[in-house]
């Protein structure tokens, strides 16, 4: 008796291409109005990189003023949240495409690791949010000298 490998189909069509086409219809349920692409735009790009001392956050946000965008702590989560508005613009022309997305964002990052909230700074400049969260003494790494008995 010989082994033959068995695929699954229904009416001639594998059952990866079921999956697919199931994902592309709770895609399109979920947000009809945007592309995936356009629901990325509205997520920010966000770098985050931990050192001895801190924990540091650049979040990319072009074309946002910093008064649309509010950085808060909460024990050891930080939340980035923000609004790109449409431009309102008064002309006579008519728009053929619009490719940009717009609305709010908000962003949750869980550190871990016991913070100071007093001393997080944040700044903006060039479309870039830089927000430096600063780890408590608890939290960071110190050296043990070990004893010879």
């Amino acid at each position: 008796m010989s082994l033959v490998r068995w695929f699954p189909r229904r009416n001639g069509v594998q059952a990866v291409e079921i999956n697919t086409e199931l994902d592309r219809l709770f895609e399109n349920f979920f947000s009809p109005a945007l592309s995936r692409s356009a629901w990325s735009a509205l997520t920010p790009a966000v770098d985050v990189e931990e050192t001895p001392d801190a924990y540091v956050f650049r979040a990319d946000l072009p074309g946002m003023s910093s008064k649309d965008v509010k950085v808060t702590v909460h024990n050891d989560t930080l939340t980035l949240r923000g609004e790109r508005k449409q431009e309102e613009k008064s002309s006579e022309g008519s728009l053929h495409r619009v490719e940009r997305a717009y609305g709010s964002f908000e962003r949750s990052f869980t550190l871990g690791l016991p913070v100071r909230a007093e001393q997080v700074k944040a700044s903006y400049k060039d479309g870039v949010l830089e927000v430096h969260v600063p780890k408590a003494d608890a939290a960071k790494p110190r050296d043990i000298e070990v004893q010879i008995n």
